[in-house]
């Protein structure tokens, strides 16, 4: 089993919190890593997609008081959102830490489908995809980026078998899981949006393109995309865009969470077809974007730069409202930056960018600016915590 980098965290929000929400797309490891915690040896699994766990909440206010002594873990909570406001009544009434862990596939607002909150309460964590620093360095990179972080894809030693995986997860996304969170949609349109979002990974979001073309009033869209979100499929990455002086791009990007489902929309199964498509560059963005948010803290916040002048930074990170570091992602050996980088340097102060690139390099490019490999920056990332 890969040992995930946010055991360590879970573990320690079962020891202070009466309920620990662990949240992440499907398959990501919620459930193998809730069962394997040292913390939850004395504990009851409910999956509620399975008729009789459902069962055994009939009556889940007996239930829960029959058993609080123990931890009870609650899969895909989403089935039964009434929970949340039995939970927190059971929680105020008999309050210790480790009472609950709720493990759902998409985000706390989706998993109620109420304004029922267990503020207080609750800590949430979420689980990405695999990070490169829970692979072994032997493992190649460039499977975890073409294929997908999903820990079951990476370990097939097969393509055929990491394509029909995607063919089902996506299906299941589009067929079942967001209908249940409540998306009122054609399968087919969403299956189409999907697909839009793919051929145009990375680009600023308009709603009015997408609108035209799926034939759907832009309200709409937003309803569409907002589920495509919420349900950890698509990332919005917001500009940074407090600087008055400047005319500055005020609309986030669109970048798949997961390559592996971003390469198979688009019909790419291997490394050949990443590399001569022209998707290489965005799909590379996506990646590192993917990766840098797995090792950040929860309250870390990631923009992009971009001014109608042309200024443009990829990607900057904050916390404690200053910047922690700031990027430009190249696929590249031998990257070279624009005027419009440096002119963003100089109108956010920045004073280290780095060149994000696949191999592990790391020297001087020029005053200020230093290349590093995807790796050392998220172990750069990763010591600052």
């Amino acid at each position: 089993m890969i040992k995930r980098k946010i055991e360590s965290d879970f573990n320690e929000s079962i020891r202070q919190f009466p309920v620990t929400g662990l949240i992440g797309p499907r398959q990501v490891g919620k459930t193998t890593l809730a069962k394997s915690s040292i913390y939850l040896s004395e504990s009851i699994y409910l999956d509620l997609e399975k008729i009789s766990d459902l069962n055994r909440l009939n009556d889940p206010e007996f239930f829960f008081e029959e058993n609080q002594d123990k931890t009870i873990i609650l899969d895909e909570i989403h089935h039964l959102p009434n929970l949340f406001q039995l939970i927190r009544a059971m929680v105020d009434i008999h309050r210790k830490p480790g009472r609950f862990v709720i493990l759902g596939s998409a985000s706390p607002a989706l998993l109620r489908q109420s304004d029922e909150s267990l503020a207080g309460r609750i800590s949430y964590i979420e689980m990405m995809p695999l990070s490169l620093l829970e692979i072994d360095q032997t493992e190649s990179w460039e499977d975890l980026w073409i294929f997908g972080g999903f820990p079951e894809v990476f370990l097939y030693s097969n393509t055929k078998s990491k394509s029909n995986w995607y063919r089902n997860f996506v299906s299941s996304y589009i067929h079942r899981d967001l209908p249940q969170y409540g998306l009122p949609a054609d399968s087919k349109v969403t299956r189409q949006f999907l697909m839009m979002i793919a051929s145009s990974n990375g680009g600023i979001l308009n709603y009015s393109t997408y609108a035209k073309s799926l034939g759907l009033s832009i309200p709409t869209v937003k309803t569409y995309l907002s589920f495509f979100v919420e349900a950890f499929l698509i990332r919005e990455l917001y500009p940074w865009a407090v600087n008055p002086k400047k005319r500055l791009i005020k609309a986030p990007k669109l970048y798949y969470r997961d390559t592996g489902m971003l390469h198979y929309l688009l019909g790419i199964f291997n490394r050949d077809s990443v590399f001569g498509n022209l998707i290489l560059g965005s799909s590379w963005e996506s990646f590192v974007i993917a990766q840098v948010s797995s090792v950040l803290l929860s309250d870390d916040e990631m923009y992009y730069y971009r001014t109608h002048d042309g200024a443009e930074i990829d990607l900057l990170i904050r916390r404690n409202n200053s910047w922690l570091a700031a990027a430009e992602i190249k696929f590249s050996s031998a990257p070279v930056l624009t005027k419009g980088t440096y002119i963003a340097m100089q109108d956010l102060d920045i004073e280290l960018l780095h060149v994000i690139v696949p191999k592990n390099e790391n020297y001087p490019l020029a005053k200020n600016v230093r290349v590093i490999g995807l790796r050392g920056f998220l172990e750069f990332l990763d010591s600052t915590k």
